[in-house]
């Protein structure tokens, strides 16, 4: 006679000490997001993606509101050093100008799913100040890396180019055009000197 348990003991085993589980239900979420929006992320579909069981959904976070935020903080800390390891390897204002092109053509938000979790991430932060203290966070550190090579105003202005170019990108149905890019960029450069 057969057990209606799993017959891979393996499997059984993996489900009981399974140490990151944790960091692959938030994986997972960020995944579910960029696929359905917050609107239609659920522990169930956050579960499922995971491959874990839905009661582990309760057990690791108090809510869906604090998954969510897990998952943007993840998020948004990989694009903060995706960001500040490009600004650090421009060693001087010309290399720091393609650095910022790289950024908003095909660097930090090289995919479509990096764009809509910082979209989805934006309407959060629109309505609640908890997800207002990331883009906060993301925006200060970006600013922090551009001021190697530009002044506190310029760093500003380029940061605020940089959002609005990838939003253009994200909605646009043409390719962006890095010249077009970079004249934007030195545009900016003459006007605030």
């Amino acid at each position: 006679m057969t057990s209606t348990r799993s017959s891979d003991p393996t499997r059984v085993h993996r489900r009981r000490h399974d140490p990151d589980r944790r960091e692959r239900i938030i994986g997972a979420c960020l995944d579910v997001i960029a696929e359905r929006g917050v609107a239609g992320t659920s522990h169930r579909h956050v579960a499922a993606a995971a491959d874990v069981p839905l009661g582990s959904m309760t057990y690791h976070f108090t809510g869906m509101n604090e998954l969510l935020h897990e998952a943007f903080a993840r998020f948004s800390q990989s694009v903060i050093e995706q960001f500040d390891q490009r600004m650090a390897a421009a060693v001087d204002v010309d290399e720091a100008k393609q650095a910022v092109v790289a950024i908003i053509t095909n660097d930090v938000f090289s995919t479509q799913r990096d764009l809509v979790l910082t979209h989805e991430l934006y309407t959060l932060a629109a309505r609640d100040p908890a997800y207002r203290d990331l883009t906060n966070a993301w925006m200060r550190s970006s600013r922090t890396a551009l001021e190697r090579h530009f002044d506190p105003t310029t760093a500003r202005l380029i940061d605020a180019l940089i959002e609005g170019l990838t939003i253009h990108r994200a909605l646009d149905t043409a390719p962006q055009d890095r010249a077009v890019v970079l004249s934007a960029v030195e545009r900016l450069m003459q006007t605030s000197r």
